[in-house]
């Protein structure tokens, strides 16, 4: 099962390029797959995620980067599908697209778009999918889709990405882990802020389930992790049964966490969310945490 997991780690886009870059490189020299890069363009101190994003992609020449999550209702698909395939083309296949139907609404409807109700989120965001797969497509045949709420009237496709960009969600609701299930190429979990741990089964269920009835395979659809807290020296008490309270503990017990997570859930995909955005933590998990996961989950029966 090891050659299936990756690593990654989540970075707040703070105003501080120099520390971006940094915290970046370091990721990348200690082995992480992923950079998650979180966006919430209605918070002034934070920089542009995708601008961020093509900075360190720049500036890096391995590691993946994706938007942790991009923020729907503030980035319509038909320009975000020229944006994700430019950053793609431009770093040699490093980017991937993560989706939020959104979240801040009362911070969202302040930068002048109107609010939708979870069923109408929904929708928008099969339509979005709908739209950044069909402009993506090689081909050449003008787009047309007529959608509740996005349009595109006959745009031409491209350019195409440099590799099959996977778009995965931050579903939270039923109907939003069922659209996942059965559209989806990956299931970005919601910190435990957002969905606490005890949901994080039943949610891999229900995917489970919607990918089985449109005739998927489960496993195409890629489970990602994402747990908040800190690598300690000294043990800590883990409570990550339920709630959400951060995960404070050494390297040894991060390890067994993430493997409980792998072996029990579907989850081969694990970013780490520090509570400080310091570079030994990141050397930490990815030197420490990371190898030890493997070790752990190659062990267990297949």
């Amino acid at each position: 099962m090891s050659k299936d997991l990756q690593f990654g780690v989540s970075l707040t886009p703070i105003d501080d390029v120099v520390g971006n870059r940094q915290f970046a490189r370091a990721a990348e020299a200690a082995g992480l797959d992923l950079i998650g890069i979180q966006d919430h363009p209605y918070v002034p101190s934070c920089l542009d995620t995708f601008v961020l994003a093509g900075d360190l992609l720049a500036h890096t020449s391995k590691i993946s980067v994706f938007p942790d999550v991009a923020n729907l209702p503030l980035r319509p698909p038909a320009l975000l599908a020229k944006t994700a395939a430019a950053l793609d083309l431009v770093s040699g296949g490093r980017f991937e697209l993560a989706l939020g139907a959104g979240g801040y609404w009362d911070a969202i409807t302040r930068l002048g778009v109107s609010r939708r109700t979870p069923a109408e989120a929904n929708v928008a965001l099969e339509e979005a999918i709908t739209v950044l797969r069909a402009l993506w497509a090689d081909g050449g045949k003008p787009i047309r889709f007529d959608g509740e709420y996005y349009k595109v009237a006959g745009a031409h496709p491209g350019p195409a990405p440099a590799h099959p960009i996977e778009i995965w969600t931050g579903s939270q609701g039923p109907k939003a882990l069922a659209l996942t299930g059965r559209i989806a190429d990956g299931w970005a979990a919601p910190i435990a802020s957002y969905l606490p741990y005890e949901k994080w089964a039943e949610a891999n269920r229900i995917i489970d389930d919607a990918a089985e009835a449109a005739g998927r395979n489960p496993w195409a659809v890629r489970r990602i992790a994402q747990v908040v807290g800190t690598i300690t020296a000294n043990p800590g008490r883990l409570r990550v049964d339920e709630g959400a309270d951060p995960v404070r503990g050494t390297a040894r017990q991060w390890a067994q966490l993430l493997a409980r997570l792998g072996e029990e859930q579907p989850f081969t995909t694990f970013v780490f969310w520090p509570e400080e955005q310091a570079i030994d933590q990141v050397e930490s998990f990815a030197r420490e945490v990371a190898p030890e996961v493997r070790l752990l989950l190659d062990a267990q029966p297949a």
